[in-house]
Parts: structure tokens; sequence; C-alpha cells
């Protein structure tokens, strides 16, 4: 079993990051709690949250998956 790559957003096109934020929030299972909160209000806090370093993108090569991973759940 191969490591994941880490991914800095900034390589990803807008477009992309876009589409793996929304493939993030939209996934079912996605817990916000009990208020509804937008779309956009999601996919701004998981953008904050890739800023600061908190959530990461990563890549598997066994897979060619693509998603985001907490940080801290990295091992």
């Amino acid at each position: 079993m191969s490591d994941p790559t880490l991914v800095p957003m900034e390589r990803l096109s807008p477009e992309a990051l876009l589409g793996l934020i929304d493939a993030f929030v939209l996934r079912e299972g996605t817990d916000y709690g009990h208020e509804d909160i937008s779309i956009d209000e999601k996919r701004a806090s998981v953008r904050r949250q890739l800023e600061r370093g908190d959530v990461v993108i990563v890549f598997d090569p066994e897979t060619e998956d693509v998603n985001l991973i907490l940080a801290r759940d990295l091992g």
C-alpha cells in the first residue's frame, strides 16, 4: 500500500477545487447539526479550513482518488 500524496490547493484549478469541495460538502452523511446551512456557507467553511491547513487534499496513487481529510488524521 502506498502513502497518499498531499496536494497543495494552489495546484488545482479553481474549477477542480470547487468540484472537490462540492463533492465533500454534498457527500451523504455529512452532518452540519440542526441548522440549515447554505451550500455557499459550507463551501466557504471548507475553503477556510483548507487555507488554515486544518483540512488537506490527498491523492491516493493506488486508487487514483482525491479526497479531503482532516490534517490531524494523516497519522
